[in-house]
């Protein structure tokens, strides 16, 4: 019988960009990116795809995303860009002083507290009944298909399975009531799944075929939110029916910087796309060097993106909450103050004045031009830990990224939505769209973004080169991680400057994107994450 070790790969592999005219699929889910297709083959359009992919993807990819996640959406239709905001809100009888009473300082990561009410359901039937052209039951079936006969673990997703079992299982065993769901629903008798391995979920068939039924409103009016609340109340949880009947998603506009000649659009706060904006306008101002492998590119994007990040992660929330406008942290102005202060060594960043964690992204196109930018997530490993009994619903965590300082905007409070690190990108120019990208990955996404968006604008890189390349991620203060891909000489020159370089023995917290665009005869060319599982389905 053949044996081989699915997670050793001794030698570099190489992708070439996929080309499509009728439609294309991009995710880090083979199964899924092919339920895209199907959809688009059978007559769907690239809204419909993406609601298809977005119900799959919890199932495909449980250590990412959920059945209890958030979403947001960049949807390009009828010559127009349009956002939609699927964030969760934090129960309303849950406030910062409650859990400081309870010894925290920070948010704490996993059980009831940094759950949130989970945005995506209502995201997808909102994006369904606005764009779409196919019913929830015909969108929903191939998931509740895969979730029925089951599917195959993959081995990007076997690689971040124990990530979530090291954290929760500890917690299981001092809680097993909150706990003990998630370790039955997601373990062996304790043990994780491994690649290769067939994974059966029948509660999430049954969830889903409630949610077709209902086009997602048993998730916020009917018997699905009676289980959540139910358990939540059982178990020392803080969500009400009030909590679910009164939330909704948000279509808003989305923001944008022009990089070059090239307009860059992110979602608004409360999600953190703007930190890839401010870093685009420092670097805007910038010639950078012809070699994109130079001491100099990487430095100016690293200490870009450290100026953005330490003014987001100050000034973005709830937009309700923000003491700072959108047009403040992106005016040129602003970003001209705070280019001049990047010089040759690596910078320590602090916030100025602009006044004077896992996830899935995915994107669609069709041949009428409609395109998809779709990101997904319930944050760290498999979210908060807790998953409703015989449902196949697991939280995320979103919640965990409010802060407990009362001075904060972004300061823990009930109805609430928290800082958000998931962002969809799209690139346009000259009023003409060229189409989506992303780069999933916790407080790596902006920084993914940037460094996509100047591959492929400063340096001419196809789709799949401009996903290839060797990435940075600033982690804090002055130290950053390098890919072991970065050429030697830069790693050393960056230290010089000051950088605390650290190489990484695993890529999985680099970003994993995908990109589609929209070429001048139409002709779609993608590409997809070398990092991930990810594959193209193209017609």
């Amino acid at each position: 019988m053949l044996t081989f070790d699915p997670m050793k790969y001794a030698y570099p592999s190489h992708r070439n960009v996929v080309y499509g005219r009728r439609g294309m699929a991009c995710s880090t889910s083979p199964m899924a990116s092919q339920i895209g297709l199907d959809i688009l083959r059978r007559g769907g359009n690239a809204v419909d795809a993406a609601i298809a992919m977005a119900v799959a993807m919890p199932l495909l990819e449980p250590t990412s995303n959920s059945l209890g996640s958030d979403c947001f959406a960049l949807i390009w239709t009828q010559g127009k860009l349009y956002g939609l905001n699927g964030s969760g809100v934090a129960p309303r009888a849950l406030e910062a002083e409650q859990v400081r009473k309870m010894g925290y300082q920070d948010m704490p990561a996993t059980g009831w507290i940094p759950t949130m009410v989970p945005g995506a359901p209502a995201a997808w039937g909102a994006l369904r009944r606005r764009f779409g052209t196919r019913s929830m039951e015909e969108l929903m079936a191939p998931a509740a298909e895969y979730a029925r006969e089951g599917f195959v673990i993959p081995v990007n997703v076997a690689r971040m399975w124990p990530q979530g079992l090291e954290r929760i299982a500890p917690a299981a065993k001092e809680h097993p009531e909150v706990f003990g769901p998630w370790m039955e629903h997601f373990t062996k008798n304790g043990a994780m799944y491994r690649a290769g391995e067939v994974f059966r979920d029948p509660d999430y068939a049954a969830t889903l075929e409630e949610l077709a039924a209902t086009d997602c409103e048993s998730y916020y009016h009917g018997a699905i939110m009676e289980k959540i609340v139910a358990f939540s109340q059982a178990t020392g949880g803080y969500f009400s029916r009030e909590d679910f009947t009164g939330y909704q998603p948000l279509w808003v506009e989305p923001i944008h910087t022009n990089y070059r000649g090239y307009d860059v659009f992110e979602m608004p706060p409360n999600g953190h796309g703007i930190t890839a904006l401010m870093a685009l306008n420092i670097l805007n101002g910038m010639d950078l060097p012809r070699q994109r492998e130079s001491v100099e590119t990487y430095h100016a994007m690293i200490e870009a993106v450290k100026l953005a990040y330490a003014d987001t992660r100050t000034y973005v929330a709830d937009p309700r909450f923000m003491n700072v406008t959108v047009e403040q942290l992106l005016s040129q102005d602003y970003a001209r103050r705070r280019r001049a202060l990047m010089g040759e060594q690596a910078l320590f960043p602090a916030a100025g004045d602009p006044a004077c964690g896992d996830t899935v992204y995915f994107c669609t196109a069709d041949d009428q031009g409609n395109m998809v930018s779709f990101i997904q997530s319930h944050y760290m490993t498999f979210g908060s830990g807790v998953l409703i009994p015989g449902t196949g619903i697991s939280l995320q965590n979103r919640g965990a990224n409010f802060s407990l300082q009362e001075e904060s905007p972004n300061c823990l409070a009930g109805g609430k939505r928290a800082y958000h690190t998931i962002i969809p990108g799209f690139l346009a120019r000259d009023r003409e769209p060229i189409g989506p990208f992303g780069v999933m990955g916790g407080f790596m996404q902006p920084q993914g973004h940037v460094q996509v968006v100047v591959n492929t604008v400063d340096y001419g890189m196809n789709p799949q080169e401009a996903l290839d390349a060797p990435r940075f991620q600033w982690k804090g203060g002055l130290q950053v991680e390098l890919e072991r891909e970065v050429p030697v000489h830069v790693a050393r020159a960056l230290a010089d400057r000051g950088h605390q370089v650290v190489i990484p023995n695993s890529d999985l917290d680099m970003g994993r994107g995908e990109i589609i665009w929209r070429m001048e005869d139409g002709v779609l060319a993608g590409g997809t994450e070398p990092r991930a599982d990810g594959t193209i389905a193209a017609w």
